[in-house]
């Protein structure tokens, strides 16, 4: 987009010439709380004038990391009591690969097109779109694609498959909802072949969709759970969480199974930290579901052929390529920041703040309902 950035607050984002802009998608579902929220500026500058890095994850007890570690774990199923911390969602997603692998002795995985995980070398392997895979073969091996809610996929997942890795919702995919019967099939197939399941929640965690964690809604807990983007209220960090019956595969042949010298990094945590102490002390799935009924209410041009996804990670699905440029263009003049999905030139991201003003959230839409209205004629 080019945008020269001079500061954020809240919902906004200003430019070095002086141009405030809503930001409609919360910097690809990261800033929930809106950017340098007081609560996760107060935690980062309490931690800084205690330590910075000190140590290779791992090798210190460090309070940050495990206070997180026990409010996050605090939060899920008792399968899911214990979680490694890493610097971001590809990396979140590397380390449940590897953990897959070294759990269940196996070396097939089972993913789905048009899927997306990350852009390093394993989860890059498992993304589902060759636009992307292409340049970079050969990947991992023995990965089997299948499609997203068909049933038929569910034959690729055999005795030989370590895992099963997806998102719950689709997000550069085109915001898919998976189908909650064919995710719960899913779940049995896995149980059936003692396969793993792999839930990538790196854009639909934390409230982004309604509830805590988009696997709630579903009713289907995942063996390993990867998380990232909103965790820390805008700095960096991922995390990839499971049981400790699992994660005794990563005790030992070596010793240390998954090294990072950043992951967990103190600041990082404390701001984690407060995030998740800040939405759990707000009514935040309500926000979610809030924001997405008045996006579906607002949002009524013609030229708008559907909006799809759950709370507030939606897509809306324009006529064509010419009109999704024209009204992403337009409203970014009007000082309103959308963005396309990687892999759809007419779905348009609509993933606002969850701390965004019901009176601001319907200007914003009408303005954007106004713009589609004004190209589609």
């Amino acid at each position: 987009m080019g945008l020269e950035i001079d500061r954020a607050e809240g919902p906004f984002i200003y430019t070095t010439d002086g141009k405030r802009y809503t930001d409609f998608i919360s910097g690809i579902a990261v800033s929930s709380l809106g950017h340098r929220h007081p609560k996760v500026i107060e935690a980062i500058e309490q931690q800084l004038d205690r330590h910075l890095h000190v140590m290779v994850y791992g090798e210190f007890i460090q309070e940050p990391q495990s206070a997180y570690a026990r409010l996050l774990t605090a939060q899920l199923p008792a399968s899911l009591d214990r979680v490694y911390f890493v610097n971001s969602g590809t990396e979140a997603n590397e380390g449940a690969l590897k953990l897959a692998k070294k759990h269940t002795g196996r070396h097939k995985f089972v993913a789905f097109n048009h899927g997306y995980h990350g852009d390093t070398h394993g989860s890059l392997s498992v993304t589902g779109r060759d636009v992307y895979r292409d340049p970079y073969k050969p990947l991992l091996p023995n990965i089997h694609f299948g499609n997203f809610n068909d049933p038929k996929a569910l034959s690729l997942i055999d005795s030989e498959t370590a895992a099963v890795i997806m998102e719950p919702i689709q997000g550069e995919g085109g915001i898919i909802p998976a189908n909650r019967q064919w995710l719960q099939r899913l779940r049995e197939r896995c149980n059936e072949v003692e396969a793993l399941l792999i839930f990538d929640e790196i854009q639909t965690g934390f409230y982004r969709t309604g509830t805590l964690f988009a696997f709630q809604y579903y009713d289907v807990v995942p063996d390993i759970l990867c998380l990232a983007k909103a965790m820390a209220g805008g700095m960096p960090m991922g995390a990839f969480a499971s049981s400790s019956d699992i994660f005794e595969s990563f005790k030992h042949d070596p010793p240390l199974n998954h090294v990072t010298t950043f992951g967990g990094h103190p600041v990082s945590c404390a701001a984690a930290h407060a995030t998740l102490r800040t939405l759990l002390d707000g009514d935040f799935g309500t926000s979610a579901k809030s924001i997405e009924q008045t996006v579906r209410e607002v949002l009524v041009s013609d030229g708008i052929v559907e909006i799809r996804g759950r709370g507030a990670m939606l897509g809306m699905e324009l006529r064509d390529r010419e009109l999704t440029r024209q009204v992403v263009e337009d409203c970014l003049e009007k000082g309103i920041i959308l963005g396309w999905t990687l892999h759809s030139n007419t779905l348009v991201r609509l993933a606002p703040p969850l701390i965004i003003k019901e009176e601001h959230l319907r200007q914003t839409l009408t303005e954007i309902n106004n713009s589609v209205e004004k190209y589609s004629k």
